[in-house]
């Protein structure tokens, strides 16, 4: 992983390759080590860096942009050359930004060297705790464990320079049996979060307390859903709809909708790079400073996230939120926090009277991104509630519901939270008892 001083070099190095037009540089490194298992053995381990540096060079009102990992004096000035041939060649852009000026950031200790220095022999340690627990109970185990550096630097002819390292680890498993299986996950920024005692618990409880699935007639059912299947909701509504080009093209349920009530008063959702509850970075893609954005407020759509080109169309500020200039979709939020209550998980679940526990959701798909309809199915724990009380385990079903209306039903927020890690995002997030979910068949 590149230091500070090495990563410095490097970045005047390709500036200088641009031969005086505006440029931007852009570096990032991971460095990750892999342990993955299934049927209770381990079958994989793997260890991969890799850092690339990007080279967008702007001419009038077109930026173009390549890439490689050679850093040898000669591909840095071919890849220069490529960028500006591409900058050259393609039409001028609607959404043509200057460079950003040199910017302060945050202090954010997103490095953990426990976590850095965490080796394939210690990841086996904690997988054979779930192996072992697995096993004993006639359980077949798979899944992975991952512990990763990424570095992300970002320089530009304008004189602004950021630089960022941090760290992740992240311990998943699935406990299977015949007909049922149990899943459970845990990620942070420093490893001594990571509990493999409490991952095998969760996954094999699971799993035993779903052998024996009854099918369950397609119809409307009150849900409790625990942290993963609401981290999936927050994933689909940041890619769909909290972004700010998703906005600008009224293709967001934000659209002509901001001040507006969209969700139940008792739901507030922000982004927060900043905060160590997270995984945090202080600057974005652009080396914009981050900074806290309140999504929405008491069920009120307060604001998207931006970067510089869509803050500029409606005459904001970015909030430090910009993607690589290669992913055409706009800005993103990918550190989403969704407020927690001050009723305990089990509560939930004692209060319902007939209803579903669901642990997570599975290949979910936007129907329609105007109403954030979405369909999916349950997965690794679907279980009835009768009279507050967990009774069988239920066979996994479809559904086809909005999430936002939804969050229009919630009749009970969970005080403790997880942090999840989503396709899109990574979440801190309370389980949800809702009114109603319309399931469509098994």
């Amino acid at each position: 992983m590149p230091m500070l001083k090495e990563t410095k070099r490097l970045a005047d190095r390709a500036l200088s390759a641009t031969d005086g037009h505006p440029a931007e540089i852009s570096i990032q490194s991971a460095d990750s080590a892999l342990t993955r298992f299934a049927n209770n053995e381990i079958h994989q381990n793997v260890a991969q860096y890799d850092t690339t540096i990007s080279i967008r060079v702007g001419v009038n009102r077109r930026w173009g942009i390549a890439s490689t990992n050679d850093f040898s004096d000669q591909a840095l000035e071919k890849t220069a050359t490529e960028a500006l041939e591409i900058a050259k060649a393609i039409p001028d852009s609607n959404r043509y930004a200057k460079l950003l000026p040199a910017q302060p950031y945050a202090l954010v200790a997103g490095y953990d060297v426990d976590t850095a220095e965490h080796g394939p022999m210690q990841r086996a340690a904690a997988v054979r705790t779930i192996l072992d627990r697995a096993s004993s109970e006639g359980l077949a185990a798979a899944g992975a464990y991952k512990v990763e550096i990424r570095g992300r630097t970002v320089a530009n002819s304008e004189g602004l320079f950021a630089h960022h390292i941090g760290t992740t680890a992240e311990l998943m498993a699935v406990a299977m049996d015949d007909d049922s299986s149990g899943h459970a996950r845990q990620i942070s920024s420093q490893v001594q979060d990571i509990n493999p005692d409490v991952v095998a618990d969760e996954a094999v409880s699971k799993a035993l307390a779903g052998r024996n699935p009854k099918d369950l007639p397609a119809a409307d059912y009150e849900v409790v859903l625990e942290e993963f299947a609401v981290s999936d909701m927050l994933d689909f509504l940041g890619y769909a709809g909290f972004g700010g080009l998703s906005v600008e093209e009224g293709r967001s349920f934000m659209s002509g909708k901001l001040g507006t009530a969209i969700a139940g008063p008792n739901i507030t959702i922000w982004d927060d790079p900043l905060d160590h509850q997270g995984i945090p970075r202080p600057f974005d893609a652009e080396g914009m400073p981050a900074h806290r954005v309140d999504l929405v407020k008491a069920g009120v759509a307060v604001s998207p996230v931006h970067d510089r080109v869509t803050a500029a169309k409606v005459g904001a500020e970015s909030t430090g939120h910009a993607l690589p200039p290669q992913y055409p979709i706009g800005p993103l939020p990918t550190n989403m926090f969704l407020g927690p209550g001050n009723t305990p998980k089990k509560t939930l679940i004692t209060s319902t009277k007939r209803g579903l526990l669901i642990n997570r959701f599975w290949y979910t798909r936007v129907v329609h991104p105007l109403t954030m309809h979405m369909t999916g199915t349950t997965r690794d724990g679907t279980f009835l509630i009768e009279d507050g009380e967990i009774t069988s385990a239920v066979r996994n079903l479809r559904f086809t519901e909005s999430y936002l209306a939804a969050l229009n039903q919630v009749e009970m927020i969970s005080a403790e939270t997880k942090l999840v890690r989503d396709f899109f995002s990574v979440n801190r997030v309370p389980a949800l008892k809702i009114q109603s979910w319309h399931f469509t068949g098994s």
